[in-house]
């Protein structure tokens, strides 16, 4: 394979790329807050004008302690979130007394074949100033063609003792059926915080 080289002699003196390659540059498609909600779901915007979508979660608030933040897929426009689903998913936490630390696969927070939400922040705490942020990127929701591959990062204020709690997840949802919906929501009851979704342009 031949090596391919742009013609710009040097780092600095970049001012655009070529034409085709991906600029990354991500555009807001919408936003929502909740404020001792249910679920969040974003029911518009996702379509086949992108192929890469990004999720951003602000302060994920629970209002139960030690409950999970979790997602769903959906291929009627949000009428049902039961897209079935294989994940993966593993963490690594580090308390504030630097007493614990961990790096290990959760069993408990992986699908194989299941139709139910998918695991993202793992047991945040209720406590004011307790909440969890991190990132979704969903590939491709639009293919009639492949499964809908997705991965997300996120870290929280976990409620088992003062613990920073990393957790990294990642799986498809198994069909071949556009997925135009998404559902946000804790594992029992309300929360707050501000879920952003934005589209990874690529020129």
């Amino acid at each position: 394979m031949p090596l391919i080289k742009y013609n710009n002699q040097s780092l600095s003196s970049i001012t655009a790329l070529p034409s085709g390659v991906p600029s990354g540059k991500l555009k807001l498609i919408s936003s929502q807050t909740a404020s001792n909600s249910a679920s969040i779901s974003f029911t518009t915007g996702l379509n086949s004008t992108y192929k890469v979508y990004r999720f951003v979660f602000v302060n994920i608030h629970a209002r139960t302690d030690g409950t999970d933040f979790q997602f769903n897929m959906s291929t009627d426009s949000g009428s049902n979130y039961n897209v079935t689903k294989t994940t993966t998913h593993f963490r690594t936490f580090h308390n504030e007394a630097d007493t614990s630390t961990n790096l290990s696969y959760g069993t408990g927070g992986d699908l194989a074949q299941d139709t139910g939400y998918q695991q993202l922040i793992n047991g945040i705490g209720s406590a004011a100033d307790e909440s969890g942020s991190g990132y979704m990127l969903l590939f491709n929701p639009a293919s009639t063609t492949y499964v809908k591959h997705f991965i997300a990062d996120t870290n929280s204020y976990n409620q088992g003792g003062s613990y920073s709690y990393r957790s990294f997840n990642a799986g498809y949802g198994n069909t071949t059926s556009a997925v135009n919906a998404i559902r946000f929501q804790m594992s029992s009851g309300n929360f707050d915080g501000t879920i952003y979704l934005y589209a990874i342009q690529n020129d």
